[in-house]
């Protein structure tokens, strides 16, 4: 069973940076690769980064590239997106799941409760 623990999430100034954690209990690492997504109300699901542990590949989104760097603890099962020069847009609540590309998988559910990351101007 998939297990997706997502934290660090806050209030933050804009410019500021946050840095978030995502323990990822029973993810099938050698099957998909693992992501961070973000949604506001109303609005799809948007994937901004996402992290192959088989390729060692990376895709960002480009609205985040130079500003969102993921990374993993492969020993802990945990995936961070460590995010500087936050903006306003930047709002959102913050899920890591199974990626590809940047997209993700229509049928997995288990996304877990997200964080919250609120940039104020």
């Amino acid at each position: 069973e998939v297990q997706l623990q997502a934290s660090g999430g806050g209030l933050v100034q804009a410019g500021g940076s946050l840095r978030l954690s995502c323990v990822a209990t029973g993810f099938p690492f050698d099957e998909y690769a693992i992501g961070w997504f973000r949604q506001t109300p109303g609005k799809e699901r948007e994937g901004i980064s996402c992290f192959s542990r088989v390729s060692g590949g990376i895709n960002q989104a480009d609205s985040v590239k130079d500003r969102f760097t993921i990374s993993s603890d492969d020993a802990k099962d945990t995936v961070f997106l460590q995010m500087n020069s936050l903006k306003p847009e930047d709002t959102a609540v913050y899920y890591c799941g199974p990626c590809i590309g940047l997209g993700y998988p229509t049928e997995f559910r288990a996304w877990g409760q997200g964080t919250l990351v609120t940039v104020s101007s």
